[in-house]
């Protein structure tokens, strides 16, 4: 079955632009589009979605507060288009529960295999790109819930010794593949631990678990 995505951006040729890049891939089905963050909340409830790619400026609410309230219902996996790699409103954005997130300029392969990737339970940060969102994150002054603080690492002690190593390795920004053969376990066994991770910690997404982690050795 194809891949359901449906197109969250204010500006119009952006949408056609997307639409053409991936209307190439037989594996992917663009399946709506939206122009504002109230159009878009309504578009992905109706028409159910597998991935979104979401801008964050977007008016009524902004891509910030949808993306929050799809992932919390989960409706849908979140991908972030941005201008700019370590723009704020994209940290904000992985808080709130995205998979990742592109830079408009990226290339049709690159957004295609982005999609391909949330979908099989992956992000699509490099590693190199994770540790530069969660250090802006950490150094940001409004930390949301995913800041520890003294009386919260009682998640810590739920979790098994497997699964404290899949969070370390999170952390670093490593897919499934990776942990898998890091770990030599099976594909199928990592993402049971991730499951469980992101359950035991109450995270919406991967990234939102390696954020935790990374605010969490800060402390120590």
């Amino acid at each position: 079955m194809n891949i359901r995505v449906l197109l969250a951006d204010d500006h119009a040729a952006i949408r056609q632009g997307l639409r053409f890049m991936l209307d190439a891939d037989d594996d992917i089905d663009v399946v709506g589009e939206a122009a504002d963050g109230k159009t878009a909340l309504a578009n992905i409830r109706a028409l159910r979605p597998d991935v979104v790619l979401m801008d964050v400026r977007m008016p009524y609410p902004d891509g910030i507060e949808v993306t929050a309230e799809v992932t919390g219902a989960g409706l849908a996996q979140v991908i972030i288009l941005t201008s700019f790699e370590l723009d704020d409103y994209v940290v904000g954005a992985l808080r709130a529960g995205a998979s990742g997130f592109l830079l408009k300029t990226a290339e049709q392969r690159t957004i295609a295999d982005a999609i391909r990737r949330v979908v099989r339970g992956e992000n699509v940060l490099s590693p190199e790109v994770t540790r530069a969102v969660i250090s802006r994150a950490i150094s940001s002054p409004d930390d949301t819930d995913t800041t520890p603080t003294e009386a919260e690492p009682e998640w810590l002690t739920e979790l098994t010794q497997r699964e404290r190593e899949v969070l370390a390795r999170l952390k670093e920004g490593m897919s499934n593949a990776a942990i898998a053969a890091d770990l030599h376990i099976s594909e199928a066994t990592t993402k049971t631990h991730v499951s469980r991770v992101l359950t035991k910690t109450g995270c919406r997404s991967r990234i939102q678990a390696a954020l935790l982690a990374q605010q969490l050795d800060s402390m120590s």
